[in-house]
């Protein structure tokens, strides 16, 4: 049977599925990210000039607006949030980190001597603690209340990709609770490799230091910054997210729903591997987990073809 190790960790994965299940025209589902690009082809990308200080600097305000933080200062942009988790850990220089599990396996990898904690548990004595919120991939949410009651005793990392378009934490980020944005996710660019740190003074200015004069391309600045100042766009992404949403949920009506978040959906299927085995024979991937066999997430389709082919391919397995 086919080892199913190289979809645990990251969902979008088509090539090596092409290859083991054969087909073509994949439906990726398996990522958490929204199906609807962000128009930008009459965007000049930028690629004959280095960016200059002026242009990453009206990204970074751009962004502070759309986040609700007042002072652009306290957000940074990083060629993706991957990338800053392993900076931050840099910076932190955390003795006794704990990552909340399930969740993120890049969390994992950035602190990997970290202590697994469940979600709203007490991490007891940590003096780091890092979750996503909303929760990857249960779509579980922290409150703010909680997060903010958690830095008295520690520094908080929440990874928020899957936040927008709500403000989330931005606004209350300091040295103790420090909050990471994508903006691949919402605005179906991930290749772009964009994302924001947001947090306190010292922080950022040891991130900026590593980080260098350019740390993210001009493609990248230059599509960010017209996207997070294009609120029509977000008002229709959230739009789409919530129809096409609501029309995956009774798609999905037969499966036990164990969590969700607005971009993805997680079910319960007794042997889900093997339910991700037969999608994939329909050249349809979705995300399956190592340690929980039960357990697949579930992205949004594109359209109604998709999600009628999803609908059938799945009739087909309870039969």
């Amino acid at each position: 049977m086919l080892d199913l190790a190289e979809f645990y960790a990251h969902g979008g994965r088509v090539a090596a599925a092409a290859r083991a299940f054969g087909g073509d025209d994949w439906i990726d589902l398996s990522t958490g990210i929204a199906p609807w690009p962000y128009p930008h082809g009459a965007i000049d990308p930028g690629y004959d000039r280095l960016p200059e200080p002026g242009e990453l600097a009206a990204l970074e305000a751009a962004a502070a607006r759309a986040f609700g933080v007042a002072d652009p200062a306290r957000v940074i942009a990083v060629p993706g949030t991957d990338l800053a988790l392993r900076l931050l850990a840099v910076i932190l220089n955390a003795e006794r980190p704990a990552v909340v599990w399930p969740g993120y396996t890049g969390h994992v990898a950035a602190w990997p001597e970290a202590r697994a904690v469940a979600a709203l548990a007490d991490p007891g004595d940590a003096d780091l603690l890092v979750l996503s919120s909303p929760a990857n991939p249960d779509g579980v949410v922290t409150p703010s209340e909680r997060l903010i009651a958690l830095t008295q005793h520690r520094t908080v990392v929440v990874d928020e990709a899957y936040a927008d378009p709500a403000p989330g934490l931005c606004a209350r980020a300091s040295d103790r609770l420090i909050v990471l944005r994508s903006f691949g996710k919402f605005h179906g660019l991930p290749g772009l490799r964009l994302g924001f740190v947001i947090a306190g003074g010292g922080v950022t200015a040891a991130l900026r230091q590593l980080l260098g004069d350019w740390p993210v391309s001009s493609a990248a600045i230059r599509i960010g910054a017209a996207a997070y100042a294009d609120r029509a766009f977000a008002a229709d992404q959230a739009g789409r997210i919530d129809t096409i949403g609501a029309l995956l949920d009774r798609a999905l009506a037969g499966w036990q729903m164990i969590g969700h978040a607005p971009l993805f959906r997680l079910i319960e299927a007794g042997d889900a591997h093997a339910l991700f085995r037969h999608l994939c024979r329909h050249a349809i991937l979705t995300r399956p987990f190592a340690d929980r066999r039960e357990r697949l997430r579930i992205g949004l389709p594109l359209d109604g073809t998709a999600l009628s082919r999803l609908t059938t391919a799945l009739a087909e397995y309870h039969r």
